[in-house]
């Protein structure tokens, strides 16, 4: 899945050792902003040094970020991010979410009468406007 909006918070970075392997780890979470009619805020944990270092998000960016929704929640978590990219465009319009799908396009209302269009059948030797 994606998202795109602006980075509007960079938590702190958390760090430790693995009690069961003994590396140590590290992970950041950001907090980014839609630009959708109704804005929505999306918070996002990048884990490992080395992805944390290679994206660089900082507060103000434009970002598209691919995630994973994951069902093993910790701590309340569970949206991992596995690839940012940085917006091209330098003012950011409105996307829907991937898999979303968008409104057909509103077709123009006439002042005519939507009925009028249709034949009227009329049996033999009736004299009112009825089609039946």
């Amino acid at each position: 899945m994606e998202i795109t909006g602006k980075i509007i918070a960079v938590l702190p970075a958390n760090s430790g050792v693995s009690a069961r392997t003994g590396n140590p780890w590290m992970s950041q979470e950001y907090v980014l902003e839609t630009h959708d009619q109704f804005p929505r805020k999306c918070c996002f944990r990048i884990f490992g040094e080395d992805r944390i270092k290679q994206f660089n998000i900082q507060a103000g960016e434009e970002l598209t970020v691919s995630f994973d929704i994951d069902a093993r929640e910790y701590q309340g978590r569970c949206i991992n991010a596995w690839a940012v990219n940085r917006a091209t465009q330098t003012q950011p319009e409105a996307q829907p979410m991937s898999g979303a799908m968008p409104f057909p396009p509103v077709q123009s209302a006439t002042p005519s009468d939507p009925f009028a269009a249709q034949p009227q059948a009329q049996s033999e030797g009736s004299t009112d406007d009825l089609p039946f």
